[in-house]
Parts: structure tokens; sequence; C-alpha cells
């Protein structure tokens, strides 16, 4: 009996470090290796982070309810930038969220917060950091002078972009690369 149990212990300590061995394959480093992508799927082509220094967003301290993307948001004083990507790339994919002109150009909402008694209505610019490129424009629907501001930011080209948003002699600034997949078609929804 005794026996049957030091075989059944040894048995579970082999399949514990089979385990182990497996798991540890999993994680270690693919050092000049890549895990296939399903078919179907488009690789990403994304300069290395120190060409295009994007801002990271963090969950702002503004409700959720008041403040539409607050857990990934990044601010200046009291005014308030929300909805950033995680990795501080916007990616345009076929069928994917944002919108494409008959320009090229694509858009993305991004929305503002107006925090502790800031007033005033909203102005958005940005500039290319990588190249050369026409500036980038803004809609947005008027919301008043305080709190919550919905915007689509227009980017003209792909690149690396800095976006400033500001409210009387507040602005807050974010860095962001924007990237465009093939097949986008131009936007039927408004």
């Amino acid at each position: 009996m005794s026996r049957t149990i030091a075989a059944g212990k040894v048995r579970m300590s082999l399949r514990l470090l089979l385990l182990s061995v497996c798991l540890a394959l999993l994680i270690l480093p693919t050092k000049g290796r890549t895990a296939p992508k399903p078919a179907g799927t488009q690789q990403v082509d994304q300069k290395a982070p120190s060409s295009c220094p994007v801002t990271i967003g963090r969950k702002s301290p503004i409700s959720s309810a008041e403040f539409f993307g607050s857990g990934s948001a990044h601010w200046n004083g009291n005014l308030y930038v929300s909805g950033l990507w995680p990795d501080g790339t916007i990616v345009f994919r076929p069928d994917g969220p944002g919108s494409v002109y008959p320009d090229g150009s694509v858009g993305m909402k991004i929305a503002w917060y107006r925090g502790n008694g800031l007033r005033g209505k909203l102005a958005i610019e940005g500039k290319r950091l990588d190249a050369p490129a026409p500036p980038l424009r803004a809609n947005f629907s008027d919301y008043g002078d305080t709190g919550f501001q919905p915007s689509e930011v227009i980017f003209p080209t792909e690149g690396c972009w800095r976006v400033t948003g500001r409210v009387a002699d507040a602005s807050v600034t974010f860095v962001t690369r924007v990237v465009k997949l093939a097949g986008l078609k131009v936007s039927t929804r408004n």
C-alpha cells in the first residue's frame, strides 16, 4: 500500500515538473521569434516607442458617470482628456471605430472634461511630430462652458501626433501614434 502511495506521489511530482517546464517555455522571451498570427489578422507596424513618445492614460479622479473614458485619461490641472488608447496608438481598422474621410484623413472620438471651476469653450489643435503634415481638425457640438465635452479629432495622415486642448488659460497635451490599416473605406455613418 505504501509503495502505491509513493508511486502516486512520484507521478504527481513528475506531472507538476512537466507542467512547470511547459509554463516556463510559454513565458520565456522569444528572442528572434514571433508567434504566428491567426488567419485574417493584420500586423500593426509600430515604430520604436522612442520615435513617438506616446502618452499612456491612467484612471482619472472624475467618475465614469460624468466623464466617458475616464479609465484611460490624462490631465493637467483642471483640464482632462480621456479615451486614450492603452498603448498610445490609435489603430484605424476596416469596420473598426472611427471615421474615414474622402481626403484620406481619419477621425476618432476623444472626450474632454473641464473640472473644478474651469469655464470656457474648448479649442483643439495638433501637429504631426515625425514628418510635415497639415494640421489636425476637430469637430464637436457645444456642450456649454463647463464639465464634459466630446469631440472628434481628425488626423490628416498617419504618424506621431501631439494634440492640445485649451480652455481659457488651461491646457492639456497628449501624444499619440496614428496607424491606418489596409482596406479602410470612406465612412457612411455620421
